[in-house]
């Protein structure tokens, strides 16, 4: 599974890449609104954080197919790299999807809200299909089961296609899709490091660094040892 940051801000990110094995970013014109700032300049910025091979994935604003076409020209020229275009699933969208891969980009399609939209994005030739969990569910929709039967139907097709699953309010749902062998997944940091945190963890490794201190004295370190040899 792939795990991205669906960030713009950068010092978040860059805290985040310090320790988690993350495979890039995916970003949208509300996330790089929050940040205040051009969103040209942010871009390069996290490009620049980003390791080599790293994803960026940057959306279409554009409302008609040909414009949607000629804005993703434009990106790939500005940014280059391992980047995504995103393309919303209307009819617009749907219809500039095989037009901007015969160009040789690669599409995650966004917004996705039913199964249907998921796997005809996919026969439509994106590379990733992204499902929003969250507001799935704030619709009433179970956004998991959704996201969770978009990955079924790809394998079950065998297409070249994966679940990006994104917008998640907790970490349990990023659990669940990772259970289900989803391909990858999108998610702000605070939802990221709860992922890793467990303060039975913390706890435990408390204990045993008080049980080392009283050895050899707190706050000492093997290195302190080697060093006084």
């Amino acid at each position: 599974m792939l795990i991205l940051i669906d960030h713009a801000n950068v010092d978040s990110i860059a805290k985040t890449l310090e320790y988690l094995p993350i495979d890039g970013v995916t970003t949208n014109p509300t996330i790089l609104y929050r940040e205040g700032k051009e969103p040209l300049d942010v871009l390069h910025s996290i490009k620049r954080l980003l390791p080599d091979g790293a994803q960026l994935h940057v959306q279409i604003v554009s409302q008609r197919a040909d414009d949607m076409v000629a804005e993703a020209r434009a990106l790939r020229g500005e940014i280059g790299g391992n980047l995504f275009i995103k393309l919303p699933v209307t009819r617009e969208g749907f219809a500039a999807i095989p037009r901007i891969v015969r160009e040789g980009m690669q599409v995650t399609a966004t917004g996705i809200h039913s199964s249907m939209q998921g796997f005809m994005a996919a026969k439509a030739g994106a590379r990733y299909v992204a499902p929003y969990v969250n507001r799935m569910d704030n619709y009433g929709i179970d956004g998991v089961r959704v996201a969770s039967e978009i990955h079924r139907t790809l394998r079950s097709y065998e297409m070249k296609a994966d679940v990006l699953a994104a917008s998640f309010k907790n970490s349990e749902q990023v659990l669940e899709l990772v259970r289900q062998g989803v391909g990858a997944i999108t998610a702000a940091p605070d939802v990221l490091a709860a992922l890793i945190k467990n303060p039975a963890t913390d706890a435990a490794i408390a204990d045993q660094n008080r049980d080392f201190g009283f050895l050899v004295g707190e706050r000492r370190t093997w290195l302190d040892l080697i060093k006084e040899k």
